[in-house]
């Protein structure tokens, strides 16, 4: 089940919710329908350690650290 971020229009309270199908999440402050759902982050976890903390150049742009940008993203 997705957790959606909210501000509440009537109180200004941000919160999270579980939100189950079409189900209509309530502030949990003020009990108000009226909510903007905000944009969420998240977080990419891996089962395994790595060596490296950024991954190594392809070799197709040159030096990673000079200006420009990658062709690969």
């Amino acid at each position: 089940m997705p957790i959606f971020e909210y501000i509440c229009k009537e109180c200004d309270r941000r919160f999270e919710a579980v939100v189950r199908g079409s189900e209509a999440p309530a502030c949990p402050a003020c009990s108000s329908h009226d909510l903007d759902q905000q944009l969420s982050s998240f977080a990419v976890g891996s089962s395994h350690k790595s060596f490296s903390s950024s991954p190594s150049p392809c070799g197709s742009c040159g030096d990673p650290r000079g200006p420009g940008s990658c062709s690969m993203n």
